[in-house]
């Protein structure tokens, strides 16, 4: 037995006294006996459970600084002993101390010297230690603190029966009895045992489950470190629950392995299998002559051991763990010792675990769950668009807000994400700057509670007001965050969307952009294939004529795609569909293009259609005159699928058709598709015939393809 878990032990022995009754002797004794015997059954089938199932690994996650609190309330219940021990008193005495008792322990010359002794002589021996640390120290102060003893009783004179009376030996223990050290087992007597007292110590049997269950997989890893051995601590809990279990069907109290005794054991060449059969024997020869020799054990020996161990574990507590704990689990330290001493062990372990609690809810809702928070025109979808496209969607991208949010979202977080979101709507400056959507990105959420989806209905509510869409994306349907969005039922409302990724989002907006700018122009038909995903949005599809998105969607398109919608359909293909394309070089020459376009052929392409895969050796490049091809990048194994658009005026395989490498990418035809082809022998004619002509088209193809470059590797880097 752990002299940790004497208090445990204390308070079910009171309290199965306290219900019985102090005359009822033997059944007191009886009793008693099964229940510390039941709790040594307990802990041994936790552990052998814990072990079976290998979670030995997992208890080690619980908070180390509610296991320190309790080394620490044990450390005060122990200092508290060694007065009750060296005066003594009875062992109640001190629970709750009074002033009567006060004053006996510090206005009594006789008693004051009881228990200063042993402090001073506990004190002491620390002092020694600090300077040298070697490990047969502890064990010989205390062989020498008997042998002064008796030399002083010796050289004075003095009785042992007076200094017995005077409480400064022990009262004579008798001996094993007649019947030998194995008596001990007639106080089992099941006719007296009473099972209701028992029932009622059960919170406290529990308690000391927990603390015994949270020791091995703590010491175990730390023994493995100090002996530079490597432990399995699944096979130690199946070992300590066998010893349990064995324990408590032979009547005996639990054990558990103890990190500075096993180290210290090991250290003075206790590592054998022999040696520990010898401690086995030494053990053996103690049970043998029984109690006899604790009448001549001086009171000081006892009550300065106690001290020590009390003074260390309260050490332990509150002065090694200053520098270490955050302020936060100092204070649960302190607050669980107090509670312990005060009220009672169990509520001590209890009001622990709620602190802590508490305190982690409070420092956890200080961390950042808003990781970035920026306008949409600092990130763009992975499809490849004309170059007019791309700067009218970087103009009115201005009015997407991206969230981008981390963490686990609890009633404690949200809060902040629900202020955010409020500000981007309420800001003064809505009338100049407003905003369209507001995508919410996922991603790294592992989960959000009840409070933070409702907080999300709240939001969605004032964003419906203002006409404004939310975007979540970063989860599925089945996930959990998804399947939390999904019960508070916020994904039923108008104006909600919800996509896997952020890229899926960004594109879903970005059509939603050129599409609304389409029907402002009162068209008939998009003139541009939007990408496949594309889903009408629930709520406010156009904006209101005159209104600030309105009228900033006409600014940012007359500035950018009024002039290519103006000529589309104007010039004949293919030079139509190269002038999309290569748009975006200010240096340009028409009688360029018109010269490339006869090395170039039409092909129409059906859903489905694969152009090629990746490894794949290149034999061509084309310009997507209509519909859409959809690339998927693999860059490693263990890298997710990049999916890449690509609409009407955009490029395809040009840098592998260029440079002659391996495909990097798998394209298919994702909506039926012409394009117009530029196969690796028109490009060897167009060298031939034309080597200037040739060297321009691949300048005009590269200024492309960065542009294509930087939007991909910025959605590789989010």
């Amino acid at each position: 037995m752990m002299i940790e878990t004497v208090p445990f032990f204390h308070i079910i022995a009171s309290t199965i006294e306290r219900e019985i009754g102090q005359v009822h002797v033997r059944e007191v004794i009886a009793t008693t006996l099964v229940a510390y015997a039941l709790s040594s059954v307990l802990t041994g089938l936790t552990f052998l459970l814990l072990g079976y199932l290998r979670l030995g690994v997992i208890i080690g996650f619980f908070p180390r600084h509610i296991l320190v609190g309790c080394i620490g309330g044990v450390g005060v219940f122990l200092v508290l002993t060694g007065l009750t021990v060296s005066t003594r008193l009875p062992s109640d005495a001190l629970d709750p101390p009074t002033w009567e008792t006060i004053q006996y322990l510090t206005r009594n010359a006789h008693t004051l010297g009881q228990w200063v002794l042993p402090l001073v002589l506990a004190i002491l021996m620390r002092v020694i230690t600090c300077r040298w640390k070697h490990q047969l120290i502890f064990p010989t102060y205390f062989l020498v603190i008997p042998v002064v003893f008796y030399v002083i009783v010796i050289a004075a004179g003095f009785d042992l029966d007076s200094l017995r009376r005077d409480g400064w030996l022990f009262d004579s223990a008798g001996t094993t009895g007649a019947g030998g050290w194995y008596a001990f087992y007639t106080y089992f007597d099941l006719g007296l045992i009473k099972w209701m007292p028992i029932w009622n110590t059960l919170p406290t049997q529990f308690a000391l489950l927990f603390f015994n269950v949270l020791h091995p997989p703590l010491n175990v890893p730390a023994l493995s470190v100090s002996l530079n051995q490597d432990i399995d601590t699944n096979k130690e809990l199946v070992g300590h629950g066998l010893s349990n279990l064995i324990s408590g069907l032979l009547g005996s109290v639990p054990n558990y392995l103890v990190y500075v005794n096993t180290l210290m054991f090991y250290r003075v060449g206790g590592g054998s299998r022999v040696a520990g059969f010898m401690l086995a024997l030494a053990t053996l020869l103690i049970l043998m002559i029984g109690t006899a020799p604790v009448a001549y054990i001086p009171v000081v020996v006892v009550g300065a051991l106690i001290f020590a161990l009390g003074i260390d574990l309260v050490k332990e507590a509150l002065w090694d763990t200053r520098y270490r704990v955050s302020w936060t689990e100092y204070v649960t330290i302190v607050s669980i010792m107090v509670t312990m001493t005060v009220w009672d062990f169990v509520i001590g372990v209890l009001f622990g675990i709620i602190v802590s609690c508490i305190f982690f809810v409070v420092q956890n809702s200080r961390r950042r769950s808003i990781r970035a928070c920026y306008s949409g025109n600092a990130a763009m979808s992975t499809v490849r668009r004309p170059a007019a496209h791309r700067a009218y969607i970087h103009e009115v991208s201005k009015q997407t807000r991206i969230i981008q949010l981390q963490g686990f979202l609890f009633f404690g977080t949200i809060v902040h994400v629900e202020e955010k979101l409020r500000s981007i709507v309420e800001d003064p400056n809505w009338r100049t700057d407003p905003v369209r959507f507001i995508i919410v990105d996922l991603t790294l959420v592992p989960g959000v509670d009840m409070s933070s989806a409702e907080a999300f209905v709240r939001v969605q509510r004032l964003l419906s007001a203002k006409g404004v869409l939310l975007v979540f994306c970063g989860a599925d349907s089945e996930s959990g965050v998804g399947k939390a969005l999904a019960n508070s039922r916020i994904l039923e409302e108008k104006g909600v969307e919800i996509f896997e990724s952020l890229n899926d989002a960004l594109e879903w907006t970005e059509n939603e952009y050129l599409a609304t700018w389409f029907r402002l122009q009162r068209t008939e038909s998009i003139p541009v294939a939007l990408h496949g995903r594309r889903r009408e949005a629930r709520f406010h599809d156009t904006p209101i004529a005159g209104s600030p998105r309105e009228r900033y969607l006409r600014d940012a398109a007359n500035r950018t795609i009024a002039g290519e919608i103006c000529s589309s359909g104007i010039t004949p293909e293919p030079l139509n569909t190269l002038l999309k394309a290569f748009q975006s070089d200010d240096e340009i020459d028409h009688d360029v293009l018109v010269r490339l376009s006869n090395y170039f052929t039409r092909l129409s392409l059906p859903p489905g259609h694969v152009l090629w895969d990746i490894g794949d050796t290149p034999d061509g490049l084309c310009v997507i005159e209509s519909g859409v091809l959809r690339a998927s990048y693999r860059f490693g194994l263990h890298t997710r699928v990049i999916g890449e658009s690509m609409v009407s005026g955009s490029l395809a395989g040009e840098l592998s058709g260029l440079s002659g490498l391996p495909r990097n990418a798998r394209v298919a035809v994702e909506r039926e598709a012409v394009v117009w082809w530029l196969g690796g022998e028109a490009l060897r004619r167009l060298e031939r015939e034309d080597a200037e002509l040739a060297w321009t088209f691949v300048r005009m193809v590269l200024k492309a393809a960065q542009v294509d470059a930087d939007v991909l590797l910025a959605a590789l880097a989010s």
